[in-house]
C-alpha cells in the first residue's frame, strides 16, 4: 500500500484517541485502552490544495462535523491499532485521489463483426435442429 498522501499530512493534525475495546476478550478487554479512534479534519489541513480539499471533503466519509473518524480494535496492542488507522486512512485517502483513466472508444473490427454474426447463424441452425419435424 502507498501511503504517498499520508506522508503529507503533519503528525500534529491527527488526534488518536485510546479508548475501551468492544466485544470478546475477557478481562483484558474490561481493564485496557486499546481501541484507537483516529480524527482528522481534511478542510483545516496544510497539507493540501484547496482542490485536493474539495476532493476529500466531496469523496472522504466524513462526520456532521467534517472530520475524518476511523476507529480499530482488531488487535490487543494499543500501538498495532494506530497502525491500522493510519493504514485504513492511507486507502480512503488513495481511493480519495483516484481518477480513472478516459476510456477511449473503438470500433470493432470487420472481422471480429463477422465473426459475431457467423456465430448467431450457427446458434440459429442449433436451434432450428431441436425443432420437432411434423411427419403428415
Amino acid at each position: 500500500m502507498q501511503v504517498k498522501y499520508l506522508n503529507r499530512i503533519p503528525y500534529f493534525e491527527l488526534d488518536f484517541e485510546a479508548i475501551r475495546s468492544r466485544g470478546p476478550g475477557g478481562q483484558h478487554v474490561n481493564r485496557t485502552n486499546s481501541a484507537v479512534v483516529l480524527r482528522w479534519r481534511p478542510a483545516e489541513s496544510s497539507a493540501f490544495s484547496e482542490h485536493e480539499k474539495y476532493l476529500l471533503l466531496q469523496r472522504l466519509p466524513l462526520t456532521d462535523a467534517k472530520e475524518l473518524m476511523i476507529r480499530s480494535e482488531q488487535f490487543r496492542s494499543q500501538e498495532q491499532n494506530k497502525s491500522a488507522c493510519l493504514h485504513k486512512m492511507a486507502a480512503l485517502l488513495e481511493k480519495a485521489f483516484f481518477v480513472p483513466k478516459k476510456r477511449i472508444k473503438t470500433k470493432p473490427t470487420r472481422s471480429s463483426q463477422r465473426k459475431r454474426v457467423d456465430q448467431k447463424a450457427h446458434h440459429g441452425e442449433i436451434k432450428k435442429g431441436r425443432k420437432k419435424i411434423d411427419h403428415d
